[in-house]
């Protein structure tokens, strides 16, 4: 499955639907000019913002992830011909239809050097 340290890549403009793994493949090498087969999690919506796909090759094949949300919309960022970054932490929360933007990076607590 999907590790915490993995790196998401969000296509923000919607695809076609009926693609699976090889047609999602191809729009990233030929669109997003990356590597499909890197490790990357790759991200898709649908033109209704109910449906999202999930592409990644996990060291042995490609797996591919379709999630419908019963009620309600994934929250989807604004830009409409990009490509941004997730967290796992907020890919998780998009992927339970939450808003995603309020997730945020663990800060990092510096050790102490005495002890009180």
């Amino acid at each position: 499955m999907i590790t915490p340290g993995a790196r998401v890549l969000v296509a923000t403009r919607p695809v076609d639907f009926r693609k699976g793994a090889e047609g999602l493949a191809a729009l990233v090498k030929d669109q997003m000019r990356l590597e499909p087969f890197s490790g990357v999690v790759f991200v898709f919506r649908a033109k209704r913002a109910d449906r999202i796909k999930l592409l990644w090759w996990d060291g042995t094949g490609v797996c591919l992830l379709a999630k419908r949300l019963e009620d309600g919309q994934f929250r989807w960022p604004k830009a409409e011909d990009a490509t941004m970054r997730l967290s796992a932490a907020q890919l998780s929360a998009l992927l339970e239809g939450l808003d995603w933007r309020r997730v945020h990076q663990s800060r990092r607590t510096r050790v102490p050097v005495a002890v009180n």
